[in-house]
């Protein structure tokens, strides 16, 4: 019996994912020919039509979308393969793919990074930013060996290892008239003056809890889109905000008017690690953690 090879299974997860020949070609770093013509190859081997092709759009069949499901296992497994062999390996070296969320990285990682190479010379780490759902979602394909990431978050068929707390500071322009920082109460606030990130941004959700916010009249109908562009609308008096204490005396604050102040001990994320339920680098990701924990 003849098998799709390794490639053909990942030629083709790439062309479900981008639902495009010439992007699926170049997320596989090959030409679009070659990309063709692999999954051609993986039709006729197969004996069955994958995908439908107008001069228009691209359709993945209903048979195409059920293989597509069961190469992302094998692929997965595979993964499994390989994370077997490099659990006999000392811990930390080769190929790590770390994925890591907007809110974290720029603040942990340029400082933990250098002494992690420096420590670990035989690591090779490659890094993906995103937010927490794409990144849960490429751990599970196989396409992340562990994710830095802030919690509690629900994350389905994986292993979390909290790190540390993250606590929240009110963040605001130094002369506004919104809050009185040094007497806050939520309370106290002026509707429509609490800024926050778009929906789909943990931090969002983080803060919401974190800060006991239930009175959503207090949230601006104005949400940003990343940190940068919040910390510029707080500098711009347009409403106060809440921050990960992380971020302070980093550049994002930096030639700003923003100040922060602390909002007390209970108003806080937790910063962990999490990797796929049963994987083999299990140890090896503890000891990360730890190292992590060590150098933030």
């Amino acid at each position: 019996m003849n098998l799709p090879t390794v490639k053909q299974l990942r030629y083709f997860v790439a062309l479900v994912e981008e639902r495009h020949f010439g992007r699926a070609a170049a997320a596989s770093f090959v030409s679009q020919s070659a990309f063709s013509t692999a999954i051609s190859g993986l039709e006729s081997l197969l004996k069955i039509r994958l995908v439908d092709r107008t001069s228009r759009q691209l359709t993945i069949t209903a048979t195409g979308k059920e293989i597509a499901s069961q190469a992302r296992l094998c692929l997965r497994n595979l993964e499994g393969v390989i994370e077997i062999a490099q659990g006999q390996q000392e811990l930390l070296e080769g190929e790590l793919r770390l994925g890591v969320i907007p809110t974290i990285a720029p603040f942990l990682l340029p400082k933990a990074l250098p002494r992690l190479r420096q420590a670990y010379p035989k690591l090779r780490l490659f890094l993906t930013e995103d937010q927490t759902a794409r990144l849960h979602s490429k751990l599970l394909d196989g396409d992340l060996d562990v994710l830095l990431l802030a919690l509690p978050y629900d994350l389905r068929s994986t292993e979390v290892l909290p790190l540390y707390k993250d606590r929240f500071l009110l963040a605001c322009h130094e002369k506004t008239k919104l809050v009185d920082p040094h007497n806050y109460r939520f309370s106290r606030l002026d509707a429509g003056s609490v800024l926050l990130l778009d929906d789909g941004h943990c931090l969002r959700d983080h803060a919401l809890e974190a800060c006991k916010i239930r009175n959503t009249g207090k949230l601006s109908r104005f949400a940003a889109s990343s940190l940068l562009t919040l910390v510029e609308m707080v500098d711009a008096d347009l409403g106060i905000t809440y921050l990960p204490e992380m971020a302070k005396g980093s550049a994002l604050l930096r030639n700003t008017r923003v100040r922060t102040y602390p909002l007390g001990d209970r108003s806080y994320r937790t910063i962990g690690l999490a990797w796929r339920k049963g994987s083999a680098r299990t140890e090896e990701f503890q000891l990360l953690g730890d190292f992590l924990n060590s150098h933030r």
